[in-house]
């Protein structure tokens, strides 16, 4: 699993952060999201996909496997943020 975010779309908001501390982080500069580490262990996995379905600006995106991010390119979308809407997988 791979977390992706799109810093363009961010506004603030920190229910990333709130929701998966452990995952997320705010920029002390402008408030966006960080993310230290986009590779999540096993015991955090679920706490991100919660996080990128609770992100108001669909900022997060969830990459399953490598094998997901190959086929992202053609529309296979696997999570929410860059081009992930309301009814994106998770």
């Amino acid at each position: 699993m791979q977390i992706r975010i799109d810093r363009t779309r961010c506004r603030g908001a920190g229910q990333c952060v709130l929701s998966a501390p452990g995952l997320f982080d705010q920029s002390e500069e402008d408030g966006m999201v960080v993310v230290p580490e986009s590779t999540p262990p096993p015991e955090l996995r679920d706490a991100a996909r919660r996080a990128a379905a609770l992100c108001p600006n669909s900022v997060i995106r969830i990459v399953e496997s490598e094998g997901a991010a190959d086929r992202d390119e053609g529309g296979g979308e696997k999570g929410r943020g860059e081009g992930g809407g309301p009814d994106a997988e998770h």
